[in-house]
């Protein structure tokens, strides 16, 4: 989960309807009338697809799918936007536990705005804004057919961008702050991938809460530069892995109580050292394995030190029948993002497979991209 890349699916025309409970009535009526004498269908869809899993450059292509007949309880949605995020890419290669079957169509997450209802809707209007909650497959598309219940509004007044990719990497880095350990203001966390975006969630999660954040990044050009840029999100420590080569790190903590909770994304190295940060009975939370390298823990760390070791996977943690529950935490999310106190970093570009090329790591470190259908 290093990285993320975004790309906007917007329309040529005008800006996204206001419906009040008055229009929200007309719309249904509207709708119930046409199904009466007419088939109900979405417009032709434009969408990233695949009908073979392998590098996701070669085996994806763009094409226009036909429309799709609505029932009654579908919600057909026009998107906004949508995030390639590092699961995307492993469902395309075929590597991901969880994928959609082959012919599919890419994307798990998004944002987009009500078109047309099916006629026993009942709590969405033409003009609403919604995202796939729990996330849904299928989402790098202009239009998205799908049943009431897997739609969640949200507040229009959100960041397009962030409501987009709200799910995934944030919900990750807030069940990940609250499940592992019982946290309090003043204590602190370690975490490597530091430059995510649910390493920069995190960050500012624990600000939010007063809790202290240690930050591990790799060895780079310009890491001056990335260390002042997650200081200023609310990182307390930033220290690239080559300053951690040292064979006391704790002497490195000034102030800052040693860690009772530390996150990996990485594996190998890094993972080794969010381990020497950690406190006695401290844990370690796995999550992601961006170097492809095992995490190896000394022995000393288990006997002397009881550290204990955990993963965490999102879709399993959503899987639990836990829709509800996860849509408050979204709002909670979203609540942070209109008040200015979670944020991310979005450039526009123009193209899917440019965004792709970019979110592969084929022109090295990245913003964010956002491409315009």
């Amino acid at each position: 989960m290093a990285s993320v890349r975004l790309f906007a699916i917007k329309a040529l025309q005008g800006s996204p309807s206001i419906c009040n409970q008055s229009e929200c009535l007309l719309h249904r009526t509207q709708a119930f009338a046409v199904r009466a004498i007419s088939t109900v269908t979405s417009p032709t869809s434009t969408a990233v697809v695949y009908d073979q899993h392998g590098p996701p450059e070669a085996v994806t292509k763009v094409v226009d799918i036909p429309p799709v007949e609505l029932r009654e309880t579908d919600v057909c949605v026009k998107m906004l936007a949508a995030p390639i995020n590092p699961s995307d890419i492993n469902r395309i290669e075929g590597v991901y536990p969880v994928r959609p079957p082959i012919p599919a169509v890419g994307g798990y997450e998004g944002v987009g705005e009500v078109h047309s209802l099916g006629s026993a809707v009942r709590n969405l209007c033409p003009g609403d804004w919604v995202i796939p909650s729990p996330p849904s497959s299928g989402t790098w598309q202009t239009y998205v057919v799908k049943d009431q219940n897997v739609w969640h509004r949200i507040d229009k007044d959100t960041p397009i961008e962030y409501a987009a990719t709200i799910t995934v990497n944030p919900l990750t880095a807030l069940r990940m702050v609250e499940d592992f350990a019982n946290l309090k203001s003043g204590d602190a966390i370690v975490q490597n991938g530091a430059t995510s975006i649910v390493g920069q969630c995190v960050i500012q999660l624990a600000r939010e809460r007063g809790i202290h954040s240690i930050n591990i990044i790799r060895d780079r050009a310009g890491s001056d530069e990335v260390k002042e840029k997650l200081k200023k999100l609310g990182a307390d420590e930033v220290y690239t892995e080559s300053q951690l080569e040292v064979k006391n790190v704790k002497v490195l903590l000034a102030k800052i109580p040693e860690p009772a909770l530390g996150f990996n994304c990485v594996g190998g190295n890094a993972a080794s050292l969010v381990l020497k940060f950690l406190r006695q009975g401290g844990t370690m939370v796995t999550y992601g394995g961006m170097s492809k390298k095992p995490i190896t823990v000394s022995t000393s760390s288990f006997i002397f030190k009881d550290v204990a070791l955990r993963g965490f996977w999102l879709q399993k943690w959503m899987s639990s029948d836990k829709a509800q529950e996860c849509r408050k935490m979204i709002d909670y999310l979203l609540s942070l993002v209109r008040e200015g106190k979670l944020t991310t970093e979005l450039v526009p570009f123009s193209a899917f497979h440019t965004a792709l090329d970019k979110a592969l790591g084929k022109f090295g470190s990245q913003p964010k991209q956002v491409i315009k259908f």
